[in-house]
């Protein structure tokens, strides 16, 4: 069984990073979610040889999601611990989005995953990832703000591409 711990600190030295994940924000500050099969997710996924986090993010966005990104902050890591194995980490960003390309399927897997934009305080939900999701989900606000963002002011609803 694993288990999962949420932090906003730095990821510490010698961790393994297997996933990387971006809370990615629209112009208006509402949050991009990944649809698959009626399933939610944050774009996203593990990192390729050599990799750093950012260029993680950037390239799944862009194969996943086709967008682009402006800006990418920090937010913190899951830690996660599986069977009494050593942890690992999921990383979490928060982003701008700079440009909605044309839909394409994912060259890793051969779908076409929906994109969904909403308000960030419907993500949570969405997500299913109980406590964790909410303080991950807080942490996006704040950082959206940090990137020139004001989520709370979004009177815009879901959109679906």
């Amino acid at each position: 069984m694993a288990t999962f711990r949420w932090t906003t600190d730095p990821l510490p030295e010698g961790i393994t990073v297997r996933q990387v994940y971006g809370f990615c924000f629209d112009a208006s500050g509402r949050v991009l979610l990944r649809e698959d099969e009626g399933r939610y997710g944050l774009p996203g996924r593990k990192p390729e040889a050599g990799e750093d986090a950012r260029a993680v993010l950037e390239r799944e966005c862009l194969e996943e999601s086709q967008i682009t990104l402006d800006s990418l902050l920090y937010l913190g890591y899951q830690e996660v611990t599986e069977d009494g194995r050593q942890p690992f980490a999921q990383l979490r960003y928060a982003a701008r989005i700079g440009d909605f390309l044309p839909r394409q399927p994912d060259p890793d897997t051969g779908r076409t995953y929906g994109r969904l934009i909403t308000p960030i305080n419907k993500a949570p939900a969405l997500l299913d990832w109980g406590i964790d999701g909410l303080l991950q989900s807080a942490a996006a606000v704040h950082a959206a703000y940090r990137l020139g963002l004001d989520p709370a002011a979004v009177r815009e609803d879901t959109w679906r591409n």
